[in-house]
């Protein structure tokens, strides 16, 4: 008498040991953007004199290595705190000259492979996607983060409004949620944008905790009702969408646009150095190839040109500017292109040392605050300078989490403190905003 389950056909056995093999003989299936990563190391170096900082800048250059902060080899001197991901057939070169020239350097990324897929793994992304059920605790696609704010253009019609600023030079549309309660008075706005740079992802991140806030305690809590009541918020949260959709696809840490250029192989501009300011002055780059380029004009980007427009439309009605990047932990206000006080900094400073303090209060986590010149470093043709510079009298850029433990690959799982904590700065700042300042 046969049993039920005990035993089994030799071609079905054959059959699970192929699969078996297949399995083993094909572990790079399983990868995250096909394994490019693998061997790669983020390192942490400070250059204790400019000797030091000049022959970095040589070698940085010589081998095209990613700089993570500062943003552009130019920025690097004596002192500078320098995170630098080193491709894996590089890294003998780079390590090797670091020895002997005794400048000293710290392993913050062992394997920068693992921490891709340890930070997004693909079991996570396949259980993201329903928008009734939605994951504020998880990074998300373009694709999920647009279908996201459509859906929530239908059910919270009282309150959002959809609608699409123009197109992005690879055509995708540059949606906007206008938040608050329709009133027939006049109302002030804030504008609030994520993503600028692609490979920021805490960013949209943020931008769409705001929003499930705003909603869920309106009628809770006071100050978002007074702030809902009283403004609107225009929020982009994908502002950089080709660059944001091809860090999901291709290359994790990919920051620019993705425009072409007829002269250039390289690809893309910085959308924070493209904008009508001292553009393509220090802190910018003129080379199509670098992270910092600032473009063949300003406004070149459709992306960039789409928020100027509307912004210069809107301009008399928006009395703030938020822009959120990554990383640092700063709170920085204008001017970013110069050394100099901005007119009314007793009042932006006033709301930026407040909103430092409400953040901190939540998790002892301490930002630095300042002019982004002397606080990160001077950048021309930035957002938050030209927007100061157009009349928005508050124009901020938040360096979100953390310090370089985890630089870009913010955990999923601090996402929820993260966004806790901003929460509390943004809403001292928005309600700064409904004070008068003298």
């Amino acid at each position: 008498m046969k049993l039920p389950g005990k035993h089994r056909s030799p071609i079905a056995a054959f059959l699970s040991l192929c699969l078996l093999f297949l399995k083993i003989l094909q572990p790079g299936h399983s990868h995250l953007y096909n394994n490019r990563y693998a061997g790669d190391q983020v390192i942490r170096l400070i250059p204790k004199t400019e000797e030091e900082a000049c022959a970095l800048k040589k070698i940085y250059h010589q081998l095209k290595v990613d700089l993570w902060q500062p943003s552009s080899i130019s920025h690097i001197s004596e002192g500078t705190v320098t995170d630098v991901h080193i491709p894996q057939n590089a890294s003998r070169v780079l390590l090797a000259f670091l020895q002997q020239a005794n400048i000293h350097y710290r392993v913050l990324i062992e394997d920068l492979q693992r921490a891709v897929e340890e930070g997004s793994s693909l079991q996570t992304q396949r259980n993201r996607r329903s928008v009734p059920t939605y994951n504020y605790e998880v990074y998300h696609s373009l694709e999920e983060i647009q279908n996201w704010m459509r859906h929530l253009n239908k059910i919270h019609s009282r309150l959002i409004r959809l609608f699409s600023i123009g197109k992005s030079y690879e055509g995708r549309s540059l949606f906007v949620l206008k938040l608050g309660r329709r009133s027939g008075a006049y109302k002030r706005a804030v504008w609030i944008d994520c993503g600028i740079h692609a490979r920021e992802w805490i960013g949209p991140a943020f931008c769409q905790w705001f929003i499930k806030e705003a909603l869920l305690t309106h009628r809770s809590d006071p100050a978002m009702r007074k702030m809902l009541n009283h403004l609107y918020f225009y929020v982009m949260p994908v502002f950089n969408v080709d660059g944001y959709h091809f860090s999901w696809t291709k290359d994790r840490f990919w920051r620019k646009t993705r425009s072409r250029s007829s002269k250039f192989h390289c690809r893309g501009a910085d959308a924070n150095r493209n904008w009508n300011v001292k553009w393509c002055d220090e802190g910018a780059s003129t080379h199509p190839c670098d992270d910092t380029y600032c473009g063949p004009f300003p406004e070149s980007e459709p992306e960039v040109k789409a928020v100027a427009n509307f912004l210069r439309k809107h301009k008399k009605r928006i009395r703030a500017y938020l822009s959120f990047h990554a990383y640092a932990q700063m709170l920085l206000y204008p001017y970013s292109y110069k050394y100099a006080p901005i007119p009314n900094f007793s009042c932006v400073e006033s709301a930026a040392y407040r909103a430092v303090n409400a953040l901190r209060s939540v998790y002892g986590v301490r930002y630095r605050y300042g002019p982004a010149s002397s606080t990160l470093y001077v950048s021309s043709g930035s957002s938050m300078d030209w927007a100061y510079k157009t009349g928005i009298p508050y124009a901020f850029a938040f360096e979100l989490r953390d310090t370089g433990h985890f630089g870009f690959l913010l955990p999923e799982m601090l996402i929820k403190p993260t966004c806790i904590e901003t929460m509390m700065a943004v809403k001292n700042i928005t309600m700064h905003l409904l004070k008068k300042c003298h």
